[in-house]
């Protein structure tokens, strides 16, 4: 079975070093290939079927205000962590571990029917530390991905390219903001090759002009974080342990360290207060109306229409305003829904007009 990389012109691949920094959609990578064989390209022109994903989702989210953890914060009806958990799957990986602390019972409690392996991080000391907890049940020939239990709206897509470029050494996912204010900067040489990550409190002035971030989504061999975590210190403002250290101690030997940027800022973007809780809320309900959209569906106003759950239509199928669709619904063909209704895990025959206010 063969594998190509799409020609672009800001991307290419020279004996496995990454040249330039690729978005997702500029790998233009075969995803049904990735998910039917659990085989992934990468930028040096090997394989690798061993993925196992560690998801952060121990933090206590106290700008939430809440006494419920923050991966249980829903979005479209669903914890946050669901969302993350879903998006995983769809990459096959050999075995998904959640690192859980704060409200971990009801976190496990939770999402109790997922095949995952709860790790208990008694102390929050860091991403760096969170992810250490983990290692101990990480095979050591595997690729790890590290993601977060509070970014739900991040993309398969985007995850496999970064996988791709993390068989030989460590990969970071990164993105460009008009207001990078709170994250971390990246670091790069003249040529354009990653040094680091700075965080936002113990960056110098030039440092925080930098618009590129970092988005604490990393992947890289398992080895490589056997060997880099207990080195990293947390000698910084927070007197935390982060994960992105391990960065900087892989370029001092010598190595090369792969990237992409993300193709949108929400992808990445993590929910620590309501106010980002109603945006993701608002930009995931934007991409279920466009999904319907483009599948023939017709929408009165695209903007006020709420799906939480799973939606299914078949042809000629047309939903008015104000509409909530619940659990699993399915519409059948030509299907007519008014104003104003809330429909919960139903199968609606072909033909069928709800009435508004149902």
């Amino acid at each position: 079975q063969s594998f190509k990389t799409r020609k672009v012109s800001r991307f290419s691949v020279i004996k496995g070093v990454v040249k330039s920094r690729p978005s997702a959609k500029m790998l233009g990578m075969e995803k049904k290939s990735f998910n039917d064989t659990r085989l992934c390209w990468a930028a040096s022109g090997t394989f690798t079927m061993n993925l196992e994903i560690i998801v952060l989702a121990a933090g206590q989210g106290t700008r939430m205000k809440s006494q419920l953890p923050k991966v249980l914060h829903t979005l479209a009806g669903r914890p946050l962590l669901q969302h993350v958990l879903q998006t995983a799957q769809g990459l096959q990986p050999r075995a998904i571990h959640v690192v859980v602390g704060h409200g971990a019972e009801e976190v496990k409690s939770a999402l109790a029917a997922f095949p995952v392996n709860w790790v208990l991080q008694e102390e929050q000391l860091g991403t760096g530390h969170a992810v250490q907890q983990a290692m101990p049940g990480v095979d050591a020939d595997s690729v790890v991905l590290v993601l977060y239990g509070d970014v739900p709206l991040i993309t398969g897509p985007t995850l496999e390219a970064l996988v791709a470029l993390a068989t030989e050494s460590p990969a970071l996912l990164t993105a460009r903001l008009e207001s990078p204010a709170g994250y971390g900067r990246i670091l790069r040489d003249a040529a354009g090759a990653l040094l680091g990550v700075v965080e936002h409190r113990d960056a110098n002035a030039e440092q925080l002009l930098i618009d590129e971030i970092n988005t604490g989504v990393l992947a890289a061999p398992a080895r490589d974080l056997q060997r880099y975590l207990p080195q990293v210190g947390n000698a910084n403002t927070q007197g935390e342990y982060y994960l992105p250290d391990i960065l900087s101690l892989a370029v001092e030997e010598g190595r090369n360290i792969g990237s992409c940027e993300a193709d949108s800022e929400l992808d990445i973007l993590g929910v620590n207060d309501r106010v980002q809780l109603n945006q993701v809320e608002r930009e995931f309900q934007r991409r279920q109306a466009e999904r319907l959209l483009r599948e023939g569906v017709s929408l009165a106003d695209a903007g006020r229409i709420d799906v939480r759950g799973t939606l299914s239509c078949a042809a000629d199928v047309s939903i008015d305003v104000n509409v909530v669709f619940e659990g699993d619904v399915i519409l059948g063909r030509g299907v007519s829904v008014g104003p104003n209704c809330v429909i919960r895990n139903a199968d609606i025959g072909d033909g069928s007009i709800i009435h508004g206010m149902s």
